[in-house]
C-alpha cells in the first residue's frame, strides 16, 4: 500500500445544490477556476463512479433538473462517499429570497424547471419544498440575495481555494455584522444582539461614519456594558467552537446585529476578530490557533463597500491582519 497516499490530505468532493436562479452555475464556474473537476447534473447513480475516477478535487452540481433527483437519494450517496476516509465530502446549498428569484427569472424570461407550463412562483415554491432536506443537511448555505457576482467569487474563493496544507484547519469562522430590520442572516449559526449598547447614530458627527472608524469604535467601546459583552461572547466561542469541530462542522458563522448594521455590530465584530485572531485567542484548546477567521459586514457591503477580508488567513498560524482591523 502506498504510504504517501495514506498520509495525504483527503480529496475534496463538493456537491453543489440549491434553488434554480440562486447562483449554483456561477458557484460551479468559480470552483472550476479553482482547479476543481466540475460535472453538472450527472445521473445520481453515477456519483460513485465519477468520484472513483477523478484525480482532482471534484465539484458536482445536483439539483431538480438532475435525472432521478431525490433529496434523500443525494444524502444517501453522500453518506456512502463519507465512509471513505480519503474523501472530504461537503454539501453546498445556494439560495436567495423568493422575490429575488422571481425577479431574476422575469429578467431572463426563462421558464422554471419545475413549472414549465405554470407560474414561476409555483416552481420556486415546489423547488423549496423538494430541496428542503438538502438545505437542512448542507455544510454551507450561500445566500446570494444581496451578493453581487464579484462578492460571490470572493466568498467561494475564500472558502475553497487550494490553500497549502488544506484540510488541517478544521473550521472556518465567519464573523458577520448585520441590521435586524434587514432580516437575520440565513447562514448564521449563532446570532447575538448588540442593540442594547448606546447608538452612535444619534450623534450627528458619528452618524455618517461606521464602526470601521476609530471615533465610532471608541464611542461604542465607552459604553460600560461593551467590554463585559465582548468578553462573554469570546468566552462562549471558546466553549462552543471546539464542540463544532468535534461534531464535524466545517464552517461557523457568528452574526452580530444592531439597528442599522453600521456602528455597534461592526465595532463588536472588528474587536472580536482581533481577539480570536490573537495567538491565544481561542484559549488552550488544541489546534484552535490554526482556524481561519473571516470578517463580513453585510450592510456595508450593500452600500458598495468591500468589507470581506481575512482576520487570519488559512494556514497562516498566529498571523492576524491587524493593520486593517479596528481596535
Amino acid at each position: 500500500m502506498n504510504t504517501a497516499d495514506d498520509t495525504s490530505a483527503p480529496r475534496r468532493i463538493l456537491l453543489v445544490s440549491g434553488l434554480s436562479g440562486a447562483g449554483k452555475s456561477s458557484i460551479l464556474r468559480i470552483l472550476e477556476d479553482l482547479d476543481h473537476e466540475v460535472i453538472d447534473n450527472p445521473p445520481l447513480g453515477m456519483l460513485d463512479e465519477i468520484v472513483a475516477r477523478a484525480e482532482r478535487p471534484v465539484a458536482i452540481g445536483v439539483d431538480s433538473r438532475t435525472r432521478g433527483f431525490d433529496a434523500h437519494a443525494v444524502l444517501d450517496a453522500m453518506a456512502r462517499l463519507r465512509l471513505n476516509p480519503q474523501l472530504r465530502v461537503e454539501l453546498i446549498y445556494a439560495t436567495a429570497e423568493e422575490n429575488v428569484l422571481l425577479r431574476r427569472y422575469t429578467a431572463t424570461r426563462r421558464r422554471h424547471p419545475l413549472a414549465p407550463h405554470g407560474s414561476i412562483s409555483e416552481g420556486i415554491e415546489a423547488e423549496i419544498a423538494l430541496t428542503a432536506p438538502l438545505r437542512a443537511a448542507a455544510d454551507l448555505v450561500i445566500d446570494t440575495t444581496d451578493m453581487p457576482p464579484p462578492e460571490l467569487r470572493r466568498f467561494v474563493e475564500s472558502r475553497f481555494s487550494p490553500w497549502e496544507g488544506e484540510g488541517d484547519e478544521g473550521l472556518t469562522v465567519s464573523l458577520m455584522s448585520f441590521a435586524y430590520p434587514a432580516g437575520l442572516p440565513r447562514e448564521a449559526d449563532i446570532v447575538l444582539d448588540a442593540r442594547f449598547l448606546r447608538n452612535p447614530h444619534y450623534v450627528s458627527e458619528l452618524a455618517p461614519k461606521t464602526g470601521l472608524d476609530a471615533d465610532v469604535a471608541d464611542y461604542v467601546a465607552a459604553d460600560p456594558d461593551y467590554l463585559p459583552f465582548l468578553q462573554q461572547i469570546h468566552a462562549m466561542l471558546q466553549l462552543v467552537l471546539p464542540r463544532f469541530v468535534q461534531e464535524g462542522k466545517k464552517y461557523a458563522t457568528i452574526a452580530i446585529g444592531c439597528s442599522g448594521g453600521r456602528h455597534r455590530s461592526v465595532t463588536i465584530v472588528e474587536a472580536l476578530a482581533l481577539r480570536l485572531a490573537a495567538p491565544d485567542g481561542m484559549g488552550a484548546y488544541e489546534g484552535s490557533g490554526h482556524w481561519p477567521i473571516m470578517i463580513m459586514h453585510r450592510e456595508l457591503a450593500r452600500l458598495g463597500l468591500n468589507t470581506w477580508r481575512w482576520a487570519r488567513k488559512p494556514v497562516e498560524t498566529f498571523k492576524a491582519d491587524t493593520a486593517s482591523l479596528s481596535v
